[in-house]
């Protein structure tokens, strides 16, 4: 922690060699380390876009007769700034400020990649150390979770971000899923921190009786007979006993013990009604069983986003508190992200982020053969009053070229950032 008497100053009267020390979660920022000296604008450009209005220097450490350097900003980082007393032709100002907008982009989703898979990582972790020392475990579960709602505080207000083609195990995406989407929605609905930690490590944790079933049982098929079900029922049981043993709190778990519970009563084990469940377990129940509609085991039976949503609120809603569903819309908005869509005019697209504050207006990746994919700049609708989706569709409804364009996933995997402002959202962003 930096000592409380080193001076805050604005973060706008940063200059290159300045040692900074930033008072942020290890999630929340994309530098190596928490204290550096600046040794670029590039730099001071990365930190501006955190968020922070005042940052904690250390006079003793700064040094300002240093060259600027290279930084150690992630790859595909913020470029650095034209001099002073350059003075761009137009297009080539464009083209900069396209560059600076697709370098944002990048920076931005490889920094959401790597703490999902920092995450991932600690999730395993927690399963290694369940056997030897549940509390030690338990304790881990909890720093994360706290980790990762530190972020979210920091982020402010969150856009909900689809990830790239993250690899893994399955149960490691599924944990991370189903925890991610339900802070946020717990966050959404107004729930304190405590609340929201207790949550946090029941959603992480949902999951981990699983480690006791026969390998037979362990992922619940249509096909199972009255027998095997009643033993993929007992991974309720077993988490809970292990909840236990990792000194979980009352509202985790029960929440464990409920994400299988259906608001109509239709739920196992205990097939109780939705005033029993507490608010932590509605917010699993449902989470839980979006993230099983969108990234099923068996890939060819996967609905994509849109369509899990709709299955949802068409044919489930009654199994799930009505509140939670209409929260849970809400944040995801219509086309959550990886939904394939089609604009009014006429171009396919894939939804890339979600604000819940605008939720017709995501930002999408759109198919356009003249540019790269790996060079497109996501659209945000926001910004284009006169453009808007017109339609959902099926990865299979999209013609080759755009199909071969979008790639959409084969596993949707979500996590979230800082939410773009109108004035972010209309720096660059376009067609």
């Amino acid at each position: 922690m930096p000592e409380p008497t080193l001076p805050l100053i604005p973060v706008s009267d940063l200059r290159v060699g300045h040692f900074v020390l930033l008072d942020l979660g290890w999630m929340a920022h994309p530098f190596p380390r928490n204290h550096f000296r600046i040794t670029s604008p590039r730099q001071i450009d990365t930190i501006r876009r955190l968020g922070l209005s005042r940052v904690r220097i250390d006079p003793a450490r700064s040094e300002f007769d240093v060259a600027p350097t290279e930084d150690p900003t992630p790859p595909g980082g913020p470029a650095a700034e034209p001099p002073a007393n350059a003075t761009p032709a137009p297009a080539a100002e464009a083209e900069q400020a396209r560059a600076q907008a697709l370098a944002d982009q990048r920076r931005t989703l490889a920094l959401c990649e790597r703490q999902y898979a920092e995450g991932a990582r600690r999730y395993r972790a927690v399963l290694d150390a369940l056997e030897q020392d549940p509390l030690a475990a338990g304790e881990q579960a909890r720093t994360g979770i706290d980790a990762i709602i530190t972020a979210m505080d920091t982020q402010g207000e969150s856009a909900i971000r689809l990830l790239g083609d993250v690899q893994g195990e399955r149960g490691a995406q599924h944990a991370m899923n189903v925890t991610v989407l339900s802070l946020l929605l717990g966050r959404a609905m107004g729930l304190a921190r405590p609340a929201l930690q207790s949550l946090g490590v029941a959603a992480l944790l949902h999951d981990i009786g699983k480690t006791r079933l026969p390998d037979i049982v362990r992922f619940k098929e249509d096909a199972f007979t009255p027998a095997q079900f009643k033993a993929y029922q007992e991974h309720v049981a077993h988490g809970v006993a292990l909840g236990r043993a990792m000194g979980l709190d009352a509202t985790a778990l029960l929440a464990i013990a409920q994400h299988h519970e259906a608001a109509d009563g239709s739920g196992f084990p205990r097939g109780c009604a939705g005033s029993e469940m507490g608010v932590a377990a509605h917010i699993l129940a449902l989470v839980n069983r979006y993230d099983g509609l969108c990234n099923p085991l068996n890939p060819v039976r996967a609905l994509t986003p849109h369509e899990a949503l709709a299955r949802l609120f068409a044919t489930q809603k009654a199994r799930f508190d009505p509140p939670t569903l209409s929260a849970f819309i809400r944040m995801l908005g219509v086309y959550p992200p990886g939904s394939i869509v089609q604009l009014s005019d006429g171009r396919y697209a894939q939804v890339h982020a979600v604000n819940a504050a605008r939720p017709l207006k995501p930002r999408v990746l759109v198919h356009d053969p003249r540019v790269p994919r790996s060079e497109a700049l996501l659209l945000d609708l926001q910004a284009t009053p006169d453009l808007s989706i017109q339609r959902s569709l099926r990865a299979d409804q999209l013609p080759r070229a755009a199909l071969d364009y979008l790639e959409p996933r084969p596993r949707y995997c979500y996590f979230f950032e800082r939410a773009l402002r109108v004035d972010d959202a209309t720096r660059g962003d376009g067609p």
